[in-house]
């Protein structure tokens, strides 16, 4: 088939012809990029807004009032649940493009810089297939925008966000973890969403991070987990 790049110049290395006697151009006619099944990819936004308590604005700050934007997904799976804007990239299209553009359609959300937090893969995160999701943040103060739900969303909604982290504890394999139980509400709408996750650590220069939805309620998928990991990174800059 045709090469997936119309410039593939950068990629012929030195100029020499593989064992079956192709150049690069050769190679790629006969390339069959679906011979193995793969994964789907998608995006997912954590969204952070804050706005100050006290009359005079003085920046983000720990004493801010944050909230997390949530969408209400319309359709399966978790049909009902909340979850983050995000969904599945383009074929062409860059990742934090793809973070981008599904924040606006499903929230009317627009223009801010993403920075990219993680990747999550676990293989039994979604059931509709092999579903690989990097996770975006981005950080606005609440008067600056405006939210309407959109595309797949039929609610958009700022969620106030609370959270309390437990004492880390020592495991067996020699790693430490502890407990958080994520809060999230709007009053207005009569709205109240818990979860509890459990980060693992192990290691000091390298680390294996992981978090763990432990228990939930009407946050989809693994989107706690998310939310909580960006949320110890943004209190972390605070």
């Amino acid at each position: 088939m045709a090469a997936f790049l119309e410039n593939i110049a950068p990629f012929t290395g030195n100029g020499k012809k593989n064992d079956k006697g192709q150049d690069l151009e050769e190679f790629l006619e006969e390339y069959d990029p679906y011979k193995y099944k793969n994964p789907c990819v998608t995006t997912d936004a954590v969204v952070f807004s804050w706005s100050d308590k006290g009359v005079e604005s003085k920046g983000p700050n720990l004493d801010s009032v944050w909230k997390v934007l949530m969408i209400r997904r319309g359709n399966h799976p978790c049909i009902g649940w909340w979850a983050l804007p995000g969904g599945f990239i383009n074929l062409r299209e860059n990742l934090r493009d793809t973070a981008k553009r599904e924040l606006m359609e499903e929230t009317g959300v627009d223009d801010l810089p993403m920075e990219q937090i993680a990747v999550y893969g676990n293989a039994n995160r979604d059931p509709r297939a092999r579903v690989i999701t990097s996770a975006y943040m981005s950080v606005v103060e609440e008067t600056k925008v405006t939210v309407h739900a959109g595309d797949d969303a039929d609610a958009a909604l700022w969620c106030e966000i609370y959270c309390e982290s437990g004492a880390w504890e020592n495991v067996e394999d020699g790693g430490r973890k502890r407990s958080h139980f994520l809060r999230l509400e709007n009053k207005a709408y009569e709205l109240e969403l818990t979860a509890v996750v459990e980060e693992d650590l192990k290691g000091d220069i390298v680390q294996e991070r992981d978090f763990q939805v432990m228990d939930t309620n009407q946050i989809a998928c693994d989107h706690a987990a998310i939310i909580v990991q960006a949320w110890q990174i943004l209190k972390s800059r605070l």
